[in-house]
């Protein structure tokens, strides 16, 4: 477990070690705003409240114990994933300087936020169809650029079960450990980690989003015009908030500027991750390549298993390629997911380097 600092950490792991399992431990990637706070579970409470005919407040203890647990298996992925690709491949842009490691795949258990909202006497019909939207907020610590963190989602997608989000009380098996969000957190499949909202207080049921500086102010894909964070103060109210993660894929072995054996057979050994696209999982498909992109072998996956399962899980995959022997060689990966979304060779560039989704890439590999 990370201990608390003086500034929030930020971190993610060596490639090679994250695609080793496909649960990831503990300790692995980190994203923060702020501190993370030391809370005691017996006195912490979450309110619900806003537009809903009940308001609660409620204890961990019934959390866990007024209501059925559900377990998601899931990737958590931050929009600012491979920002580094975009930074160095296409322009410069503002934030952390992520490279293809900010995310994980873990097994998440707690109360599902629907039943704690119909507690509250929020219609379930409104799980077809609603203008609302839920606001998770956390007011443990002072963020950088706010006084608290918070973020939003659709009511609708709240309320349908088989969106899976959850109020996390644990992850892979064990009581959530304060820099994962003790004592409890917000898990959304499919949608970016901005808003699977840590230390959670408050939720509110709201006739619009939230207007917190992360949700309205940051985590949007500002048109490619726009140059400056000057120009940007224009934009931030006309863009959408981002929501869904897009198909992606990353070469983790070999990593860049690492030297690699051809085998016996003339061929190397190539692995990686992909995720799929929001809902429409799992990753059905990853091809690779070794002659820039001129002919593409498909990659043995594993956990792209039935979608009722896997539907919001990453997939590690593994393929031998081709690659003639020298320096300077580039490997390219591209996933697809079972909605036939499919990776795009280069993202479009944007000021923030959110939302990154090019082909995965190995850069000045070296083949001997």
């Amino acid at each position: 477990m990370a201990s608390p600092g003086e500034s929030p950490l930020n971190r993610e792991p060596r490639l090679r070690d994250l695609v080793s399992r496909f649960i990831t431990r503990s300790g692995a990637y980190h994203r923060n705003h702020s501190i993370f706070p030391a809370i005691d579970g017996s006195l912490h409470l979450v309110q619900v409240g806003g537009e809903v005919k009940r308001p609660l407040t409620l204890t961990l203890t019934q959390l866990r114990d007024e209501f059925a647990q559900h377990e998601v298996t899931c990737a958590l992925q931050c929009a600012g994933n491979r920002r580094h690709t975009m930074r160095t491949k296409l322009k410069e842009v503002r934030g952390v300087d992520w490279r293809d490691g900010a995310v994980m795949n873990c097994t998440w258990r707690g109360p599902r936020l629907r039943d704690v909202l119909l507690r509250a006497g929020v219609k379930s019909e409104y799980a077809a169809q609603s203008p609302l939207h839920v606001e998770f907020l956390c007011f443990q610590a002072m963020c950088e650029d706010d006084n608290c963190y918070a973020g939003s989602i659709e009511l609708w997608r709240a309320l349908q079960q088989d969106k899976d989000v959850i109020l996390a009380l644990e992850m892979n098996g064990e009581t959530l450990t304060p820099d994962y969000g003790y004592p409890v957190r917000v898990v959304i499949p499919g949608i970016i980690g901005a808003r699977w909202v840590k230390w959670l207080d408050c939720i509110m049921v709201r006739k619009t989003e939230s207007p917190n500086y992360y949700q309205a102010h940051d985590y949007k894909v500002l048109p490619p015009e726009v140059l400056t964070w000057e120009m940007a103060e224009d934009y931030w109210d006309k863009a959408p908030s981002m929501q869904e993660n897009l198909v992606n894929s990353v070469v983790a072995v070999p990593d860049d500027d690492e030297t690699i054996f051809q085998g016996s057979d003339g061929l190397i050994e190539v692995r990686g991750y992909a995720v799929p696209q929001g809902d429409q999982g799992p990753v059905i498909r990853v091809e690779v390549s070794g002659d820039e992109g001129n002919t593409w072998v498909e990659a043995e996956l594993h956990g792209a298993g039935p979608q009722n399962r896997y539907k919001w899980c990453w997939v590690l995959w593994r393929a031998r390629i081709k690659v003639d022997q020298g320096s300077n060689k580039t490997i390219y990966s591209r996933a697809t997911d079972a909605g036939g979304n499919t990776q795009p060779m280069w993202s479009e560039w944007n000021i923030r380097g959110v939302g990154y989704n090019g082909y995965g890439a190995s850069w000045n590999v070296t083949v001997l």
